[in-house]
């Protein structure tokens, strides 16, 4: 029988992370932060001489879930602040890739995701009430980027992402920063929600 395809990969902190069993011991915030600050949002099809990372993102709709949930427990932030979390080992797809690729990618993210929050504390699931706010602030800020630096028109982003909060979107102004000054703030917000939550 021929050897299995390797599953398995090796991150800058030394870890060895099995993707078809990730253990919450081999996740380091570091080789998440580095792997979301170089992961092109948009496919890469942004304006601006860097692309905007998922880490970028991740900042923008933690931000969103605090200022639309403000009374939320620390840590709903902390799982705001790592709702795409997985990708910094499988990779931002874009949605219509992931249709395509099939239910596949959705056991892998899960179980990515599970090992992620245990890691840090938080609960393998995420509460769907939760989940839900999350997914709004989430939506707030893929219309924007989709409006500010991605070509759609406001029109298509409505369509795609609903029409959010007129009010909110005014507030947001998408920063498009290099990799390792988004990955210092990423790991940064990360240490302080941390810190926060285990007060």
């Amino acid at each position: 029988m021929p050897p299995s395809p390797r599953a398995w990969q090796r991150m800058l902190s030394g870890r060895r992370l099995d993707l078809l069993d990730p253990s919450p011991l081999d996740i380091e915030i570091e080789d998440i932060a580095r792997g979301l600050s170089f992961q092109a949002r948009w496919n890469g099809q942004t304006r601006g001489e860097f692309p905007y990372s998922v880490a970028e993102h991740s900042l923008l709709v933690e931000h969103l879930f605090t200022t639309l949930y403000p009374k939320s427990p620390i840590k709903w932030r902390l799982a705001a602040l790592l709702h795409d979390a997985p990708e910094f080992v499988i990779g931002d797809m874009i949605s219509p890739v992931k249709g395509a690729v099939g239910p596949g990618y959705k056991e892998l993210d899960d179980r990515l995701m599970a090992a992620v929050h245990l890691r840090f504390g938080l609960p393998a699931q995420v509460p769907v009430e939760i989940k839900k706010k999350i997914k709004r602030a989430d939506k707030i800020s893929a219309h924007s980027e989709a409006v500010q630096i991605a070509g759609f028109t406001r029109t298509e982003a409505d369509k795609l992402f609903g029409r959010p909060n007129s009010v909110i979107c005014e507030r947001i102004s998408i920063q498009i920063r290099r990799p390792d000054v988004v990955r210092q703030e990423f790991v940064a917000k990360h240490e302080r929600l941390l810190a926060e939550m285990l007060q």
